[in-house]
């Protein structure tokens, strides 16, 4: 079995796995990031590319991958810009790349994503997908013919700053306003809410909580439970992740969206059945029906997965041809290993 490494760069934490051909998980080792200088994130990925790689004993590893959040030039391995870690311009590949004595493939995090799921997840069987990852932020990328969508500047897939909402929306951290990504990301959700709770003064979501404790699953908690502000709230968030979704159908017209993140993972009857139907009835000029919206069944291996594969595909240079030939059966894969 050939085993490669992928290290998937968050905003609090890295994480390195070890990944078998297959997408199967090996072992995961996680190291928290007490700053986001990147001396301190390069020393943090080369602890837990060390831990990742003793466990494979002598089974060779050749390559890194990495997905690292931001605008990326895989070319020359540079994170040109990360607004989440301050960052521009950083040579992020070739800092690692000389504490490991490996070369280092670098991609945006979630391309790695979208690249893991395609490969092994829920896009195997496809050659039109998107994912796209629901948390604090909307990440996502695009698949068309079997390639990876990159563009001319490795921008594709930024599906989060696409503007649904332009004079009543939220203000987006990128500085717009009424952004895909302020409007339906987690955060998005939360916003609803706060907006609308004047109009619910004895809603649970008030009387029991503090607003710092919000998030998706309380507000999916209190949905179950009947309170109308989170009842509202839903609607309204739903109401707007259906308009990117639906756009999303009109740019790439995909056979399948998978919802990743933690966003992504709420129950189907609450999420992806009614989010359906809201983005059928905003399809016009491509069938109705034809794009099946479903939960990412990856959920947090998918960046490291993809990293994984990125490095063994042997980096952006194989992204240039369609994949489908790397795509493993979901027949054949095998039970994913311990963590």
């Amino acid at each position: 079995m050939d085993w490669a490494i992928g290290i998937d760069l968050g905003g609090s934490h890295v994480t390195a796995a070890t990944v078998d051909e297959l997408g199967n998980v090996g072992d995961r080792f996680h190291r928290d990031l007490t700053s986001l200088e990147p001396k301190h994130v390069v020393s943090a990925m080369e602890d837990v590319f060390k831990k990742a790689r003793k466990t494979l004993g002598k089974r060779a590893v050749r390559t890194v991958g990495v997905g690292s959040p931001g605008n990326i030039d895989p070319h020359d391995g540079i994170v040109a810009f990360s607004p989440n870690f301050g960052w521009r311009d950083v040579p992020l590949a070739d800092m690692l790349a000389k504490k490991l004595k490996l070369p280092v493939h670098l991609l945006n995090d979630a391309r790695c994503a979208t690249l893991g799921e395609y490969l092994h997840g829920s896009g195997q069987g496809t050659t039109e997908f998107a994912l796209i990852t629901i948390g604090t932020g909307i990440g996502g990328g695009l698949v068309s013919r079997g390639r990876l969508l990159l563009g001319s500047q490795m921008g594709a897939g930024e599906v989060g700053h696409h503007t649904i909402r332009p004079d009543s929306g939220f203000v987006c951290g990128c500085g717009k306003v009424g952004c895909f990504e302020s409007q339906a990301s987690s955060t998005g959700l939360i916003r609803h809410a706060l907006a609308l709770a004047p109009s619910f003064p004895r809603s649970r979501l008030l009387t029991s909580h503090r607003d710092e404790d919000w998030g998706t699953k309380l507000i999916v908690k209190a949905l179950g439970e009947g309170d109308p502000h989170a009842a509202a709230a839903w609607e309204r968030y739903l109401d707007d992740l259906s308009i990117g979704l639906s756009n999303i159908i009109a740019f790439t017209n995909p056979q399948i969206i998978a919802l990743g993140g933690g966003g992504g993972r709420v129950d189907p009857d609450v999420l992806a059945r009614p989010l359906t139907a809201l983005v059928d009835a905003r399809t016009t000029m491509t069938p109705k029906g034809k794009t099946t919206i479903v939960s990412a069944t990856l959920g947090n291996d998918a960046g490291a997965i993809g990293a994984a594969t990125l490095a063994r595909l042997g980096g952006i240079s194989a992204l240039t041809e369609p994949l489908a030939l790397a795509r493993v059966p979901v027949k054949k894969r095998r039970r994913r290993g311990r963590t």
